[in-house]
């Protein structure tokens, strides 16, 4: 999922250096939301890992 939210920040990147600014958005905010549910994601698999371990 990070591999995704990479992708589309390089096509916010791309599109926005284009003059392309709908796409940019677009892309821009598909990577940020993906980018928090991986982190969400981590955060929870971190916590159970902890609490397995104990």
């Amino acid at each position: 999922m990070l591999r995704w939210a990479i992708i589309f920040l390089v096509i916010a990147i791309v599109a926005a250096v284009l003059g392309f600014g709908g796409i940019a958005g677009a892309a821009s905010g598909i990577a940020t939301i993906l980018f928090y549910i991986f982190l969400a994601l981590f955060v929870i698999g971190l916590i159970m890992h902890l609490v397995r371990k104990a």
